[in-house]
């Protein structure tokens, strides 16, 4: 029995240095050294050793994992037609639209909505954007390198999981030497958190796949309502024009808006109103009418 809870304390207390020394950062070369040498002893312990690490030394170095993400303003002729033209081009592109929204400004439809596209497709998606629109008004383009956590949580994964298999035995001994179930479900405890942070590394290394694969691009689209202006002195008719056209509109909205008033409101309650005077005046002017002849 002490010996069961001594291989318990001892491995536990090996699962945290391993855990905390495997979360410090670690640069990605670093890694490699470390990785290079341990391959290194194991190539020279085993038969054919100098071959062995020969060859391993002339495998390609890993690429790097860059997370791409692009900001790109537009001034475009018509952003309803725009906006369909993004989507084709994520879709063409291998890609697909996060989330999309349109709202009026200024009685003008403007829009905005994120693409992912293959990270290889990058250039490509900001070259066709650009082609769709009369100018960029702006763009801005930034990278994140992840390689280095990457490689943190792929080391960290490969201890965590060593630790399982040496705990599964252990929990396999303990149920062969004794039928106690406090020691079973001890082991299982610690069998059951090391999973949990095996499943959560997991996660984290899936998202960071997925991010490097595909690149995301956020597209604001700017209508240009005088895509061809008439300006003398800083003067724009095309504006005023639009202006006094939209003051009309206005003012014969009021008018309706008055006449309908008017008709459905005012009229009615008037004679409403004047029903009982009328009434009068009639009973008045009978009363008249027989004095006279009387």
């Amino acid at each position: 029995m002490r010996k069961v809870f001594c291989l318990i304390a001892v491995t536990v207390v090996l699962a945290a240095v391993v855990g905390c020394a495997a979360s410090r950062p670690q640069s990605v070369m670093k890694g490699v050294v470390v990785e290079r040498e341990e391959a290194a002893v194991m190539a020279a312990a085993a038969p054919g050793g100098p071959s062995a690490v020969a060859d391993w030394e002339m495998a390609p170095v890993e690429e790097r994992m860059i997370i791409w993400t692009g900001d790109v303003s537009l001034i475009v002729k018509d952003a309803e037609d725009s906006l369909d033209k993004v989507e084709a081009i994520a879709k063409d592109l291998g890609g697909y639209v996060v989330n999309s929204s349109s709202w009026y400004q200024d009685e003008q439809l403007r829009a905005r909505l994120t693409i992912r596209v293959p990270a290889e497709e990058f250039d490509a998606a900001l070259a066709s954007l650009k082609d769709l629109a009369i100018r960029v008004e702006n763009k801005n383009v930034s990278t994140q390198d992840v390689t280095e956590e990457y490689t943190d949580l792929d080391a960290r994964l490969r201890n965590l999981e060593a630790t399982e298999t040496e705990l599964l035995e252990l929990l396999t001994e303990v149920r062969e030497r004794t039928s106690k179930a406090e020691d079973v479900l001890a082991v299982h405890r610690e069998i059951t958190n090391i999973r949990g942070q095996i499943e959560q590394l997991k996660g984290r290394m899936q998202y960071l796949e997925k991010m490097t694969a595909m690149a995301t691009i956020n597209v604001e689209l700017i209508p240009d309502v005088l895509a061809k202006p008439l300006v003398v002195a800083g003067w724009r008719p095309t504006g005023t024009a639009a202006n006094a056209l939209r003051t009309l509109i206005r003012t014969l909205q009021r008018i309706v808006d008055a006449a309908l008033w008017l008709i459905i409101y005012v009229l009615p309650t008037l004679v409403v109103i004047a029903i009982p005077f009328f009434i009068l005046w009639a009973i008045w002017r009978r009363w008249r009418r027989k004095r006279k002849a009387a």
